[in-house]
């Protein structure tokens, strides 16, 4: 009988334009110890960020099997990537319609057998090893070299690991599984399948379709280099189409809860000004504090806020203040949680900005990456902060109600990031002063937009 080879596949990918110049990055980790077993890191090119993620679980999973190639079924792998659409999609919950998706998802379900791999999604800053990776092998595709084991320095960055229980797949020590399993395969007359409750067929699947981005053809220079593995990509024949079912149903438990309140109104907001954290950090108009009186008497009413964390900017410290007092608690300053910088567009209308710096707002309105004019954040910018803001309150507040007093971008950034909706939706969004939106995120990454603009409590 063969002995079980458990292991942990973290991976990741990157695109610096999306598509642009492109990487991945992938640790293979021994779940009993927590050791790093094996590296894999390569410059693809030009791509998108879902084909490096796809590329990076390939190399990941390629890595696993050439460390223990005689291992056959009593290989177990875990895998985990902070990419909600390749852990969704591997795990057969998200149809896969990405004609350049396709053939990746194929590669890399015939690596090994269907049941042998199980996937989670985990915030991205629990996945830093495999970031850093993929971020050296972009420095290195950008400098004309190979991305090289030797000189890497990912693993110094990564947290420390603890050992992966030996509970089975994900879910199976919660509402019994694992026992559920067995049952059912016992009045079928027949044995349980170790990955699947329930059999789904593969084209009835109604699941919210993630957004698809353009895949660009990619290329590196060069074979994928591993390190302590001999990694080659799966031949045409090993395609096969990922396996699709319905894993058990964990309890997700009380998940952490974001009322996202915007601040007050100063005297800039009813001008429609652009203000953001590169101006002047006005204050409260009259009517602002008024507003946040009475968001602070709405939050007392209701009685669910357990604590509160705020932008720098005095709007929104003021705001927070007025209901801190209400409800006795304190306010936790979140530097990520400031406005863009508008660059030198902060103080002027958007009109004002039509016609001072025309070429330059309508490149800002069409593509996610470009900053205001004079060195201002793009989209693109304040989504990486807001989402690593997001992911430290998540872990800090699991299971908590939290009032996040910010402003018009990072509550934005929060609902499209939520809904996975592309960049352009943020132009589709309504945001009054003082006005309340709520999002509740789940232990298994799945995230769930309750309420948006919401301004019954100041009428």
């Amino acid at each position: 009988m063969s002995i079980a080879r458990r292991l942990v596949v973290e991976a990741d990918g990157g695109s610096r334009g999306n598509p642009g110049p492109a990487g991945y990055g992938a640790v293979v980790i021994d779940a009993a110890t927590g050791e790093t077993l094996a590296e894999a890191a390569e410059y693809i090119g030009v791509a998108t960020n879902n084909v490096a993620e796809y590329r990076g679980l390939i190399a990941g999973l390629t890595a696993a099997k050439a460390l223990f190639p005689d291992a056959g079924d009593a290989l177990r792998v875990h895998v985990r990537m902070d990419s909600k659409l390749v852990v969704e999609q591997m795990s057969g919950r998200w149809k896969i319609k990405h004609p350049d998706m396709k053939p990746l998802a194929a590669r890399a379900a015939a690596i090994l057998p269907p049941s042998s791999v199980t996937y989670e999604w985990i915030p991205r800053a629990q996945n830093k090893h495999a970031d850093r990776l993929a971020n050296e092998a972009m420095d290195a595709g950008r400098d004309g070299r190979q991305w090289e084991a030797s000189a890497s320095t990912a693993e110094l960055d990564a947290p420390a690991r603890t050992p992966l229980p030996d509970r089975g797949p994900p879910g199976d020590a919660i509402a019994g599984a694992a026992k559920a399993r067995a049952a059912l395969a016992a009045a079928r007359g027949g044995t349980a399948d170790a990955g699947t409750l329930f059999e789904v067929d593969a084209g009835a699947s109604e699941e919210p379709e993630p957004t698809d981005v353009t895949a660009v053809a990619s290329g590196g220079p060069g074979p994928t280099a591993v390190a302590g593995v001999g990694a080659g990509p799966a031949s045409a024949s090993e395609v096969a189409s990922p396996q699709v079912g319905w894993a058990a149903a964990p309890d997700l438990g009380t998940p952490a809860t974001f009322i996202l309140l915007r601040h007050g109104e100063t005297l800039l907001t009813p001008e429609k000004r652009f203000s953001g954290s590169g101006g002047t950090d006005p204050e409260l108009s009259a009517v602002g504090r008024d507003q946040a009186a009475r968001a602070a008497l709405h939050f007392a009413a209701l009685g669910t806020v357990q604590d509160i964390v705020c932008s720098p900017l005095r709007r929104c410290r003021e705001t927070a203040a007025a209901v801190a007092d209400r409800l006795g608690l304190d306010v936790r300053i979140e530097d990520g949680l400031r406005e863009s910088d508008f660059g030198a567009w902060e103080g002027l209308t958007f009109g004002e900005v039509r016609e001072r710096y025309g070429d330059d707002l309508t490149a800002w309105l069409a593509d996610p990456e470009t900053a205001p004019t004079g060195g201002g954040e793009s989209f693109t910018e304040v989504a990486d902060r807001v989402a690593a803001v997001r992911d430290r309150l998540t872990a800090r507040y699991a299971g908590r109600t939290v009032l996040v007093v910010t402003h018009v971008t990072p509550i934005k950034t929060l609902v499209r990031l939520a809904l996975e909706a592309p960049a352009q939706s943020m132009f589709r969004m309504e945001l009054s002063a003082a006005s309340i939106s709520t999002v509740a995120y789940y232990g298994d990454g799945n995230a769930s937009v309750r309420l948006l603009n919401d301004t019954s409590h100041l009428r």
